[in-house]
């Protein structure tokens, strides 16, 4: 299980950036970086149909979010397998 984390805030306050996630087992915090073997098993773990935990109480994972991650993350041809 993971949770988003949030790592820039705009000006009113509000969460613009996620680019990490944290790791619920170890509290391993994981950046979104394609060359990052944790982030690749987090791509393939969303891509399976898991949703991570907003890094807000009561914010929402849209299916936008799930698929710009998984893209971002994943080489081409294991984004369309």
């Amino acid at each position: 299980m993971y949770k988003l984390l949030i790592t820039q805030l705009g000006l009113d306050g509000k969460p613009i950036k996620n680019n990490s996630v944290l790791r619920l087992s170890d509290n391993a915090t994981i950046p979104f970086d394609p060359a990052n073997r944790d982030a690749e098993e987090f791509a393939l773990w969303l891509k399976s149909g898991n949703v991570p935990e907003p890094a807000e109480e009561g914010g929402t994972i849209t299916p936008e979010w799930i698929a710009n991650t998984i893209a971002k993350l994943l080489p081409a041809d294991e984004v369309k397998a």
